[in-house]
């Protein structure tokens, strides 16, 4: 099982999501923005990096919020999402092709990836 990290950045309310670009593996799917964790770094390491990598801001990771269990036809992994700042920076895509500032409530209308779906619920409850 593969160990993956999810952001929830939320600003005024709203959170951020992104979607995968054509030729991403699960492209068109809304997630919340991570990746998987690199052997020896750990999850608080893995969302600075990425989020720096694919958006280009520094963040601060702060406390767990939950996890997510999920089997996809390639494996399965273990989402951990964690409440993160944006300390630097506005949001660029650089691997996503769209993000989105979303009201907690409208989460579910998105087309999210099922890993990040009981991530959405546990928002939307708030």
């Amino acid at each position: 099982m593969k160990d993956v990290t999810a952001a929830i950045i939320i600003i005024d309310g709203q959170v951020l999501i992104a979607r995968r670009a054509p030729g991403e593996k699960h492209a068109g799917g809304w997630e919340f923005p991570g990746g998987k964790v690199e052997v020896g770094e750990s999850p608080e390491e893995c969302l600075r990096r990425e989020l720096f990598e694919e958006f280009g801001v520094e963040v601060e990771v702060k406390e767990f919020v939950m996890e997510s269990v999920y089997t996809y036809p390639q494996g399965s992994i273990r989402l951990l999402a964690y409440q993160v700042n944006i300390l630097r920076g506005e949001p660029q895509l650089r691997v996503h092709d769209c993000y989105e500032w979303v009201n907690t409530d409208e989460l579910l209308d998105y087309n999210l990836l099922p890993a990040d779906v009981p991530i959405a619920l546990k928002l939307t409850k708030f």
